[in-house]
């Protein structure tokens, strides 16, 4: 029986989004959810949604999965073991191409990171999660395919420093690569933002283009749907970027706040926060952002890309818009991975 989708990552937030498009807009009998947990299919099945057992773990679980899929949605897993990944993504690979997948769409997520991360993740974050493209300070538009120099964009290493990202090519399997803009509802986490905080405190400041994982569901959703980018590395954002010193503004603009925005020391940031973060994050958490604070002050997070307002056919919600939002109808907005307990 061939299958026209199928959405592994199907219960995180951005694969719940993709699947949710699907369901909204696909025949049932095109697309089906997969997660690494048999105890996951009850969730699906009372929904109608078709499901398959797919583990990164578990090649013969992969395999099983893949059979008459013909648009595969890989979404990477959290681990913050290297080679544990690696080895995930090679079976991924190897998995699909065995069983003739015609295109897969490679997602790597760019939201938070478990807030009980230890130090010696820190190479990790801040070079294969976070940061989309090295830009060396610069902060241009990539354009779209009507004309313009593309070139600054392209010559972008950091997108292909993690080589399981490049599998796909290696194996001969036709893929597009997904990179997307940080998830504009975890801004607390990245700053370090709870209710009671009277004064924000960080090590750097820049733009960044903050984009909303409910679009970037369903822009993932109509880019698999609609094809074409064979063989692509490809950009979703939002078309506006703003700083943390911004949010903090806008924080006090829309709740009465008056909180404060300090920069401080890579060195004073780490010890300050460890002593008393709320949510209860351990040092290496804030050791290991470092470098990605580091990045964000060269421009490293500053790309926005024309692809997703054309995938979508309107302008995505500007990070301005969506925190403002967020803060009204809850002043007291939290995002669940600022806390060590709260997954």
């Amino acid at each position: 029986m061939t299958l026209k989708y199928l959405i592994t990552g199907a219960t995180g937030g951005l694969g719940a989004g993709v699947l949710s498009y699907l369901a909204a807009n696909v025949p049932a009998s095109e697309y089906a959810a997969a997660s690494s947990r048999e105890e996951n299919r009850k969730q699906f099945e009372d929904r109608g949604i078709a499901f398959r057992v797919a583990s990164y773990d578990n090649p013969e679980t992969l395999e099983t999965a893949f059979e008459g899929v013909e648009n595969l949605f890989f979404v990477s897993t959290n681990t913050f073991d290297i080679e544990k990944r690696r080895k995930q993504h090679e079976n991924f690979v190897i998995a699909a191409k065995k069983m003739n997948v015609k295109h897969a769409s490679h997602q790597i997520p760019h939201t938070t990171i478990p807030a009980n991360m230890e130090a010696t993740d820190m190479v990790y974050i801040s070079r294969i999660r976070w940061i989309h493209f090295r830009l060396q300070g610069s902060c241009p538009t990539r354009p779209s395919d009507d004309g313009g120099n593309d070139e600054t964009v392209s010559q972008a290493p950091t997108v292909i420093i993690h080589p399981a990202s490049l599998t796909p090519a290696r194996a001969d399997i036709n893929f597009t690569s997904i990179r997307e803009g940080l998830y504009t509802d975890a801004f607390p986490v990245f700053m370090g933002w709870y209710p009671n905080t009277s004064t924000v405190y960080l090590p750097s400041d820049g733009p960044i283009a903050f984009t909303l994982r409910s679009e970037l569901g369903d822009a993932n959703a109509r880019l698999m749907i609609h094809g074409g980018h064979d063989r692509e590395i490809v950009l979703l954002t939002a078309q506006q970027t703003i700083t943390f010193s911004e949010i903090v503004d806008l924080i006090n603009e829309t709740t009465g706040r008056e909180v404060r925005f300090e920069l401080l020391s890579p060195e004073e940031f780490v010890r300050l926060k460890a002593a008393d973060d709320e949510g209860g994050k351990p040092e290496g958490f804030f050791q290991a952002l470092l470098s990605w604070y580091e990045g964000i002050s060269k421009g490293e997070t500053c790309t926005i890309d024309p692809l997703m307002a054309e995938v979508l056919d309107r302008q995505p919600v500007p990070p301005r818009e969506a925190i403002r939002a967020f803060l009204t109808e809850n002043r007291d907005y939290e995002w669940h991975q600022n806390y060590v307990n709260r997954g």
